[in-house]
């Protein structure tokens, strides 16, 4: 009797641990569904995000540029020296030195019959590319070498492309619009940082901080057409050329340049909108070159003070500073004084919007353009002309080798100013003197800052560009051979500079 009093705790025991066990089995089961063969399948995405890296994020590609440049020699400070040019008459004032660039870009078009893959990048990543080799990783692994289409610095837009294998797999990005975008809305952004590193296709993520951006110096060479997208998806050196792609996967922008003050990524990044390159690729490919329209006026921004002088209702539009003659603009009846305000259907905000309108326009068409003149509104039709940038680069490169000034230029509140220790809110700081020049035989150096050219006030490098221009080409008209310069040297002091300029020989 005792012994079954006994038994029967011990058999309840016994039967608890089995149910025990069993609803264990029974909790771990999905677990051990989870790991079988059936789990190496991709899983759902988690996020949308994860869904536009896996779709777009084998498109992107790795540039390499390779290329010779030329430099000046060390010992050219030595060459104006007729006592160094006595003993070695024969040196080369220049040398070749190699150069490597790496940078980002992605495919945005392939053709199957060709097996040809587009790839769109920037003007700066691959300029030198014409010269020497590009080389174009894929997502594979797998190397080409690419061909230039086309390149547009004015807008720092390129094309160059690549003829793949027959069995490759070609991802391609699909374009998007950027003329819609939100501020606040989700911006990613894929590319190379660092270079040849291992870093290739990293992602990165962020919101579109603000569209609209121009006016914009990143040193010299910066584009003339600026509509930038300003992100704070973070950019590193590399990631040039790299998509900018919204929620949808879409790419809204090219990746093409930071605002730093260490070099590397601080949440300021600028991409150049997607339409704004889709224009100038459809040109790159079919011609190699962009050709743009021209309306031959100078336009100036509005300000308070000139809102409230030509009696404007808002501080919008662009005020007609100058009018080319024999210019569409003048054939159509724009004049001096004239307010636009709207261009081709389309509101004018201001310089950078407008430069834009104009250049994206079609040469050979007849546009409306709106305006202002003595309070009063004013339609016009006006036929576009071609912009004859290439007979103005001739003669602006033929002006600069006759009369060289050497001096290079740069904001009193960029980085190089910085780096220079240039407290100065005017002006603008030399950044750059090449040996042999009028600005290093007058004494000029690097860190001086330019306050005004023969009385006139600079403040700007387009503003010292177009204005020290001018006074040389009137000094040349004039038969006369200095030009002052009112600078602030490094010692706070304030003093008066002469250049002069030598008579170009003629070539024989």
């Amino acid at each position: 009797m005792n012994f079954s009093k006994r038994l029967i705790p011990l058999m309840l025991m016994v039967l608890l641990f089995s149910c025990a066990s069993a609803a264990d089995k029974t909790l771990q089961k999905p677990t051990d569904l989870h790991k079988s063969p059936s789990s190496q399948m991709i899983k759902p995405a988690q996020n949308p995000v994860v869904e536009v890296v896996r779709a777009v994020r084998e498109a992107v590609v790795q540039i390499k540029v390779e290329a010779k440049i030329t430099v000046r020699s060390p010992m050219n400070q030595f060459f104006d020296d007729p006592f160094f040019r006595y003993f070695f008459p024969e040196q080369p004032r220049t040398q070749q030195r190699p150069v490597t660039s790496m940078g980002s870009g992605f495919i945005y078009d392939f053709n199957p019959q060709t097996y040809e893959a587009y790839i769109m990048t920037n003007n700066h990543v691959v300029e030198q590319g014409k010269s020497g080799t590009i080389t174009v990783t894929l997502a594979d692994k797998i190397s080409y070498t690419a061909e230039v289409v086309g390149l547009d610095p004015n807008t720092d837009v390129a094309v160059i492309k690549i003829k793949v294998k027959s069995e490759d797999e070609i991802t391609v990005a699909p374009l998007g619009n950027s003329s819609d975008l939100e501020i606040g809305e989700w911006a990613i952004a894929i590319g190379n940082p660092f270079g040849d590193v291992g870093l290739d296709r990293t992602v990165t993520l962020g919101v579109i901080s603000a569209v609209g951006r121009s006016n914009l110096n990143f040193g010299a060479g910066s584009p003339i057409y600026q509509d930038y997208i300003q992100t704070d998806a973070a950019i590193n050196p590399g990631n040039s050329g790299g998509p900018l792609l919204n929620i949808d996967g879409e790419v809204i922008g090219i990746n093409a340049a930071i605002t730093s003050t260490s070099g590397g990524n601080i949440g300021i990044g600028f991409a150049i909108p997607i339409n704004l390159a889709k224009r100038v690729v459809d040109d790159l490919v079919a011609t190699g070159k962009v050709t743009r329209a021209y309306l031959g006026i100078s336009p100036q921004e509005i300000t308070a003070d000139l809102m409230e002088a030509f009696d404007l209702r808002e501080i919008s539009g662009v005020l007609v500073a100058k009018v080319e003659e024999d210019s569409p603009a003048a054939r159509g009846g724009i004049q001096t004084g004239d307010v636009i305000v709207e261009f081709n259907g389309e509101k004018v905000p201001n310089v950078a919007k407008f430069r834009i309108a104009v250049a994206t326009s079609k040469a050979g068409t007849i546009v409306p353009v709106r305006l202002i003149r003595d309070q009063r509104e004013m339609d016009l039709s006006i036929e576009l002309d071609y912009y004859p940038e290439d007979k103005v680069a001739a003669e602006e490169k033929k002006d600069e080798i006759k009369l060289s000034h050497g001096i290079t230029v740069d904001d009193v509140s960029s980085d190089a100013a910085k780096r220079l220790n240039i407290k100065e809110t005017e002006g603008i700081v030399i950044t750059k003197i090449e040996a042999g020049s009028a600005a290093a035989k007058a004494g000029l150096m690097v860190g001086q800052v330019i306050l005004r050219i023969n009385n006139l006030p600079v403040n700007t490098p387009e503003e010292f560009r177009l204005t020290l221009d001018g006074q040389i080409d009137a000094m040349s008209k004039a038969d006369r051979s200095t030009i002052t310069l009112y600078i602030k040297d490094r010692n706070n002091n304030y003093q008066y500079v002469v250049l002069r300029f030598d008579s170009p020989k003629e070539e024989e």
